[in-house]
């Protein structure tokens, strides 16, 4: 897997490039501010770029806006958020963007490596990979549509941990319940928003760009 790296401080960029070099990961560039991470995705147009979102020259939404950016100049391309913080004024925007691939993971709050890398597979592999506390914070951010209105509270339990990228077993342990039942529950929502079954869509993605968008 190609990945690119924009992340301002130097010593957790370095050690971002080691830990992911040790596992098999061709790290393309690794860069410190926005303007160099969309040269460098033109140039190698990676599977997935891991973004920093405060970066030079004000450290404010740099990360974000070039996030964004690259949505739509290389949608091939994941995009990973890793950041301190929960920004709502441009993440919906960026998870909203019709396009499969995104993750937001809080630095504070990533356990492992394991985590971490799952995390990034999932994003390459055009899934999503969403923090607990920004999917709640998005997710509150967000203005309900007619057909999420619908949801039932469970429905909307499984649909927040589909959000974070949770499997159907994970979601079944998470919330004590069969596998079987959280199957009839993913379909009760599919169906409620209107995602009939189709070869050429993930539908779980565009259930969570549902759930999560403006």
């Amino acid at each position: 897997m190609r990945v690119v790296i924009a992340e301002d401080a130097a010593v957790l960029r370095e050690l971002l490039v080691q830990m992911l070099d040790d596992r098999g990961y061709e790290v393309c560039a690794a860069v410190p501010d926005a303007e160099a991470l969309r040269t460098a995705v033109a140039e190698h147009r990676p599977d997935v770029a891991i973004v920093d979102i405060r970066m030079p020259p004000t450290h404010t939404d740099e990360g974000l806006r070039a996030a964004i950016a690259l949505r739509g100049e290389h949608p091939a391309t994941g995009v990973l958020l890793f950041s301190q913080y929960v920004e709502t004024k441009y993440a919906t925007e960026l998870l909203a963007g019709g396009s499969a691939g995104v993750g937001y993971l809080l630095k504070d709050r990533v356990a492992n490596i394991a985590e971490f890398t799952a995390a990034l597979d999932r994003v390459a592999a055009g899934g999503t990979a969403l923090d607990p506390e920004v999917v709640t914070q998005l997710a509150g951010a967000s203005r309900r549509t007619d057909d999420l209105a619908t949801l039932t509270a469970r429905e909307r339990d499984v649909l927040g941990l589909m959000a974070e990228g949770r499997s159907n077993a994970a979601i079944a342990a998470a919330l004590h319940v069969s596998a079987g039942t959280v199957e009839k529950h993913v379909a009760s929502l599919f169906g409620k928003l209107g995602l009939p079954a189709s070869e050429d869509m993930n539908r779980r993605v565009l259930a969570v760009l549902r759930f999560l968008r403006d």
